[in-house]
């Protein structure tokens, strides 16, 4: 059980048995009345979004989520597919669900994917991932010391920008909360 008071962003409730992630909350404190907190939750099966004011002190059940080590295999028509490592095991995970964070997914790159009752309802991604350019402006030398940048499509069609003396094919680092470029990484070669 969690209390109002303990509220996070992030955090996962049940409201009527239904699992909820919290986007957002705002503690406020009338000048009469008792104190209570406006909450926005998003559904984690259906990806609504709900505006719920609760009484302060309220209890809230925290749902019975598994989070479970699986590689990125393929997308289709509406889902994506990922692999349970060691049975096997492929679990399709609804685009709904996913949103914007099929941005940072490439083939074989290993996520945590949510399960309630049994079923996948949401991915959690590293920190950061690697990504290839597929397209940009062509890398002058000498332009690593200013703080300059430039559009860069990656390989899932995200555009981020990046500093001007990056070229076509260069692997970068970015970070998957704010889509920010981090760094060029070295090649093993």
């Amino acid at each position: 059980m969690v209390s109002t008071n303990n509220f996070k962003k992030g955090l996962k409730i049940l409201v009527k048995g239904e699992p909820y992630n919290i986007i957002d909350f705002q503690h406020v404190k009338p000048g009469k009345g008792n104190q209570f907190t406006r909450t926005k939750l998003k559904h984690l099966v259906t990806g609504s979004y709900i505006d719920l004011t609760i009484r302060s002190g309220e209890k809230f059940q925290i749902p019975d989520i598994l989070y479970q080590d699986m590689s990125f295999l393929y997308k289709d028509d509406n889902d994506f597919y990922f692999m349970d490592s060691s049975s096997y095991e492929q679990v399709p995970v609804s685009e709904k669900c996913i949103g914007e964070l099929a941005n940072f997914l490439t083939e074989n790159i290993l996520i945590k994917v949510c399960l309630f009752n049994g079923q996948a309802i949401g991915i959690e991604l590293p920190k950061t991932v690697q990504l290839k350019i597929t397209d940009t402006d062509p890398g002058l030398k000498g332009n690593t010391a200013t703080s300059a940048t430039k559009p860069a499509t990656l390989e899932t069609g995200l555009v981020v920008q990046v500093p001007l003396h990056l070229n076509k094919n260069d692997i970068i680092k970015i970070n998957t909360n704010d889509s920010s470029y981090i760094e060029r990484v070295k090649n093993n070669k």
